[in-house]
């Protein structure tokens, strides 16, 4: 049975090579899912972090980034793996370049760098933010629900991708300041009923830059019966 998984694989591999997240080149079965040259490039978010939002801190005796410290989250807390400016064109192509295959790895990279903080928090499911459904037809996908489901093939949590649905087609957040981004996602997402049958749930995106969506939905999910909200994103940038 593995022998013909393997050779299912090669056969899909000659038909769409497999590319490094990191410079896009075509990877071959013996290198795995990222170039051995590439995998030294990245820069991972290391302990001190904001035990708020998780961004990667300079001072060890600070608790919280500034951001942190003068804004409530919805959520509990949360964790990021990569530094935003080391994978920014990997992220870029991931969302926009139909470069869906990326997420393996990175779901890869998660387990390995973050399952005890993950395994820690003892959530019963993994949500992944939504997209509005015409940016979803334009793409293709919607990124953090590919890499949602390939983190739960490795963590056992099940991946909930229809129990959080974005009804506003709302401006892209980049081009929005906080309170910005906190008005354009008002009544933005639809929360499903069966939210109540859960107790922990983790959140899933790509990228966090000022929470407000991750606070958004986290929010969604409390009003409607989930006792706590964590979240997970690949990338962030530096607290201060």
């Amino acid at each position: 049975m593995r022998n013909s998984s393997r050779y299912l694989e090669n056969i899909v591999n000659l038909v769409y090579p497999r590319r490094c997240p990191i410079c896009d080149d075509v990877v071959s079965l013996e290198q795995g899912l990222i170039c051995g040259d590439c995998r030294r490039k990245i820069k991972y978010i290391e302990e001190p972090r904001c035990r708020k939002c998780g961004k990667q801190m300079q001072d060890e005796n600070t608790i919280f980034c500034k951001d942190c410290e003068k804004r409530r989250h919805e959520f509990e807390y949360g964790f990021a793996l990569y530094d935003y400016q080391s994978m920014k064109n990997s992220i870029y192509r991931f969302k926009y370049s139909n470069r869906s295959e990326y997420a393996k790895y990175y779901a890869r990279d998660i387990y390995e760098h973050l399952r005890s903080e993950i395994s820690a928090i003892g959530a019963d499911a993994l949500v992944p933010v939504p997209l509005h459904v015409s940016r979803r037809t334009r793409r293709g996908y919607n990124q953090a629900e590919v890499l949602t489901k390939e983190l739960s093939k490795l963590t056992g949590i099940p991946c909930y991708s229809n129990l959080v649905k974005r009804v506003k087609n709302t401006v892209p957040q980049k081009e929005l300041d906080v309170q910005e981004r906190q008005n354009n996602l008002k009544k933005a997402f639809l929360i499903h009923s069966d939210v109540v049958k859960l107790n922990k749930t983790i959140v899933v995106d790509d990228i966090y830059t000022t929470g407000s969506t991750i606070d958004a939905v986290a929010k969604g999910l409390r009003q409607h019966g989930v006792g706590k909200v964590y979240y997970l994103t690949l990338c962030i940038g530096e607290g201060m």
